[in-house]
């Protein structure tokens, strides 16, 4: 596994690319912090290895809708501040 700066990333966009469809994976850093990671697009991801391997369950059953947003009037702190009463 590789760590690629932003800007070496950018500069080198198509070797890079290339490297990953080889098989590699690649870390992003921005300031030498890992921001990202680039992998192979056939590798699966953390998820689907913890599920063949048995040790997660995907959901049964979907998760509901969302409700409908609230209409409010005022700030947020207005309504925390409201709401501690």
């Amino acid at each position: 596994m590789a760590n690629i700066g932003i800007r070496e990333l950018r500069n080198g966009l198509s070797k890079h690319i290339a490297t990953v469809a080889a098989g590699a994976t690649i870390t992003v850093t921005d300031h030498g912090r890992p921001v990202a990671r680039i992998v192979p697009v056939d590798q699966p991801t953390a998820l689907e290895r913890l599920i063949a391997e048995g040790v997660v369950q995907s959901p049964k059953k979907r998760r509901g809708s969302l409700p409908e947003p609230m209409r409010v009037t005022g700030t947020v702190s207005d309504l925390v501040a409201e709401q501690r009463g």
